[in-house]
């Protein structure tokens, strides 16, 4: 081989010969992911591992996501298994307080409430495919609606399930949703009350016993177990580490699933959903219609917790603030905070923090309860 031919055949080998158009594109978007995690703090737990794992995904000629490439391999392993979000749900259940929720339980009524954007967004995406010409099926549009639930690990979990295919859109779509809260949410809350409802006071909430706390984790499983064994999985792996923070007796445990366990997560899930992020499936059309549809989803979610919230204000004779119901949509403790600031901006003495969690959590549960429903009827 002469020096001309060596070197021609090294220049093929480079990146930058092989690349296209739609890879440079997907590197750019991962680009984008990491600055919005680094100077904009936007769910930067995920967003920066999953940026990382879709430039990753686009290098030409690397196959590092293929399947005996390494993101593949962890993509297989964690992602398609549903392991990772099992995983995660454990660490959550080990971080969750839901003492709130125990102390005023009716406010699990907000957070299914909140739920509504889910299948309103079934719904949506079936209209999308019928008459704009969207390939969305049925067990996509399932996994679509999940957006509104705003919990991440919930959408790669139900998205894993029945439409893999579409896991990165919808993992991006989610996770960039639930960044979003502090800047969708307000206007919707504010454009369904009064400053009267804003300024609604609440009593303080009754202190909750070690007893009801460690009851708590074992009556819901008990219940999902009998109701909906669909949901076990993530409703089970949420209780148990929950179970594991109230028992008082395993504390090591709980340390390691709520830090070290689910840090690692975290990681591996971020990279292998970046890994999904290939330039042949996210520069679709269907991508513009997973964003748009995920945003009808959580808006929906929203206003349905926030008109359910008034409702309940009305019945309770003016005892339960209307923005309580906004925090159902689960995107934890980020909407509870939400609802706390736009309350406070109508009475500064009216804080809604705690109130506001007992929905937060709820909504937790409800979006697992939504996406075994979805499995029940479609898995």
């Amino acid at each position: 081989m002469n020096p001309a031919q060596a070197l021609q055949e090294l220049l093929a080998s480079t990146g930058l010969a092989s690349i296209t158009l739609g890879q440079a594109a997907m590197i750019a978007v991962g680009a984008l992911l990491i600055w919005l995690a680094i100077h904009k703090k936007y769910e930067p737990a995920l967003l920066l591992p999953i940026g990382f794992g879709a430039i990753l995904a686009n290098v030409p000629l690397a196959g590092i996501s293929g399947p005996d490439g390494l993101l593949g391999l962890v993509y297989s392993f964690g992602v398609q298994t549903g392991v990772f979000p099992l995983l995660i749900f454990l660490g959550v259940g080990a971080m969750t307080d839901f003492g709130p929720l125990i102390a005023h339980p009716i406010t699990a009524l907000l957070g299914a409430a909140a739920q509504f954007g889910i299948f309103t967004t079934v719904v949506g995406a079936l209209l999308l495919s019928r008459y704009l010409g969207f390939a969305f099926t049925l067990r996509d549009a399932a996994a679509i609606g999940i957006i509104g639930g705003a919990d991440g690990p919930t959408a790669i979990f139900l998205a894993s399930r029945l439409s893999p295919q579409l896991l990165g859109n919808i993992a991006i779509a989610a996770y960039s949703y639930m960044a979003l809260v502090p800047i969708v949410q307000p206007p919707i809350m504010r454009l369904l009350t009064s400053k009267t409802e804003r300024a609604v006071p609440m009593r303080q909430l009754r202190p909750v016993s070690r007893l009801e706390r460690v009851l708590f984790p074992m009556v819901v499983l008990g219940l999902c177990v009998l109701l909906l064994p669909q949901a076990t999985p993530l409703v089970g792996m949420l209780m148990l580490g929950n179970l594991l923070r109230e028992s008082g007796v395993v504390e090591r445990l709980s340390k390691t699933a709520q830090h070290e366990l689910i840090n690692i997560v975290t990681i591996l899930l971020g990279l292998a959903v970046g890994a999904r992020l290939q330039a042949e499936t996210f520069l679709q059309k269907e991508t513009l219609g997973i964003l748009v549809l995920g945003m009808f989803a959580f808006a929906v979610g929203t206003a349905a917790g926030v008109l359910m919230g008034k409702l309940m204000c009305v019945l309770s004779r003016g005892k339960v603030n209307p923005l309580i119901g906004a925090a159902g949509v689960s995107a934890v403790p980020m909407a509870a905070r939400v609802v706390n600031k736009v309350g406070l901006e109508a009475d500064p003495h009216n804080a809604l923090l705690m109130h506001a969690m007992g929905p937060n959590v709820a909504g937790v549960l409800g979006s697992a309860v939504a996406a075994g429903v979805l499995l029940a009827l479609l898995g």
